[in-house]
């Protein structure tokens, strides 16, 4: 039965998630500039999620003052899986000023494998590759209140609980498809293009005509 840990405005002293931790961030919005961070939740796999609970400093709490996690998303040996890390990483560095490396983004490893479908959705993949239902009904909800419910924590653990699993299937897919060299190219442009959106190259994209 996977666990969930609430922590305020950073991680304990001391806990070891492992070489890969899976991690996914939860904001008032879809605007990684304009869209205070609310929530970042890990998994070493284990089945256990600890959320984080970014406190706003004009509350009163320590709100980015987070040194156990910007440590974690900085550190060169342990690698972050996420799942859209674009976006992740934007909300991530906006939000405490750090930028997060190295990762791993199964949307991206998806996107090169499963072209068979255009549904690359987190949904979609626990089901088709973790054989696990979850379900997105707290997506929009408040993630700034207080007080998080029992709905909103659960969903937010579900998105990091199964992407060690995902990750482990598409990275299969990856080598059988002779595509994992491309797609660790592209993990590494990924805090560079978060970079990109924070300076509001979104659309127009940098890369467009």
């Amino acid at each position: 039965m996977s666990k969930i840990r609430l922590h305020q405005h950073d991680l304990p002293a001391g806990l070891d998630l492992g070489p890969v931790v899976a991690i996914d961030t939860e904001t008032m919005g879809l605007d990684p500039r304009r869209d205070r961070l609310c929530l970042v939740q890990l998994s070493s796999g284990d089945g256990t999620a600890h959320l984080v609970q970014i406190i706003p400093e004009r509350l009163g709490g320590q709100g980015a003052n987070c040194p156990n996690l910007k440590a974690l998303l900085t550190n060169p040996d342990v690698t972050k899986l996420f799942h859209f890390a674009r976006f992740d990483i934007a909300a991530l560095e906006n939000g405490l000023g750090v930028v997060t490396a190295p990762v791993i983004c199964t949307k991206i490893a998806a996107k090169l494998t499963r072209t068979y479908t255009d549904r690359q959705g987190l949904k979609e993949l626990c089901r088709d590759l973790a054989g696990v239902d979850i379900s997105k009904q707290q997506q929009t909800s408040d993630w700034g209140a207080a007080v998080l419910t029992p709905e909103q924590l659960a969903y937010a653990a579900s998105d990091v609980l199964h992407l060690h699993v995902i990750w482990a299937k598409l990275e299969a897919l990856l080598i059988r498809e002779n595509r994992l060299e491309i797609a660790k190219a592209a993990y590494a442009f990924l805090p560079t293009r978060a970079k990109l959106d924070l300076l509001g190259y979104v659309d127009p994209d940098l890369f467009a005509h």
